[in-house]
């Protein structure tokens, strides 16, 4: 039952609407060193609901400064312009993860929660990593799963056929995707990051998130994004029906030194209290 086609699957993705025009210019002066605080804040400032949302989370807990921050040129100096162009990223992005996908089980919300959720996790694993790029990591987690906007539609109709596969077969949720649809949700986020012009390394993490040891670009990162998920699935943060045949990787783990589960609970343990706030999922 293959009711997919690539033809069919790229009209699909003209459903996800194109980048803001200010989160393509906040990218773009974010790389240029001639650039200021002010320069950023003028550009957000043209859209009110980034603009409110880049300040709820600059200010969120997380971040942790003791002193609200009231402008967006103040948390561009606080934050640094890596971490406000994630920031804008996220922002502009609330609206299509925040969507209901039934499909995947997931009420208004959910997608949104636990897409936040592997991002930070993603970001914090990063840092102890002493990685230099631990905002695309982050852009990296919150994008992983952007596939799912689009294939919530098929998989709802074939959801019975998939399921019976994960159960019957001992197979992975996205094998059943990829056997019953002809597609899986990763290979269509991946589709939807080339859509939008991102980085390579960006479209390689979301295609190969459950398979990292097919990655070549970003082989860390993706690993980084791949474990991240796992985590958040085990915390319970946006769990979907495919929550349920989800394994951590052995390559991953292997790459990232992590040489017992007893890594990942202390991972769970330092960004339980990042994960409490709820004005990061706002």
């Amino acid at each position: 039952m293959n009711i997919l086609s690539l033809e069919n699957i790229v009209k699909r993705v003209k459903e996800i609407p194109a980048l803001p025009d200010v989160v393509l210019k906040v990218m773009q002066l974010t790389e240029d060193p001639d650039s200021t605080p002010h320069d950023i804040e003028s550009v957000v400032l043209k859209d009110q609901g980034i603009t409110t949302r880049v300040l709820r989370l600059a200010n969120s807990a997380y971040y942790g400064y003791p002193r609200r921050i009231s402008t967006i040129s103040e948390a561009t100096i606080l934050l640094g312009f890596q971490t406000i162009r994630s920031i804008t990223l996220s922002a502009a992005v609330n609206k299509v993860l925040m969507r209901e996908i039934p499909g995947y089980g997931m009420k208004k919300g959910s997608l949104w929660r636990h897409s936040q959720a592997v991002a930070i996790i993603a970001r914090h694993i990063s840092r102890q990593n002493r990685m230099k790029d631990t905002e695309e990591v982050y852009v990296a987690g919150l994008l992983h799963d952007i596939g799912k906007v689009i294939m919530g539609h098929y998989i709802e109709k074939a959801y019975s056929e998939v399921l019976d596969m994960v159960i019957d077969s001992n197979m992975t949720f996205l094998d059943a995707e990829e056997k019953v649809l002809g597609f899986n949700h990763a290979q269509v986020g991946a589709k939807v990051a080339e859509k939008w012009n991102l980085p390579e390394s960006l479209v390689e993490a979301i295609a190969y998130h459950h398979i990292p040891q097919e990655a070549n670009i970003a082989p860390k990162m993706t690993c980084i994004v791949h474990i991240s998920d796992a985590i958040a699935m085990m915390m319970g943060i946006g769990l979907g029906v495919d929550g349920m045949a989800y394994s951590i990787s052995d390559y991953a783990m292997k790459t990232l030194r992590f040489d017992s589960n007893s890594q990942i609970d202390k991972i769970m343990s330092s960004v339980s209290d990042m994960l409490t706030d709820e004005a990061i999922f706002s």
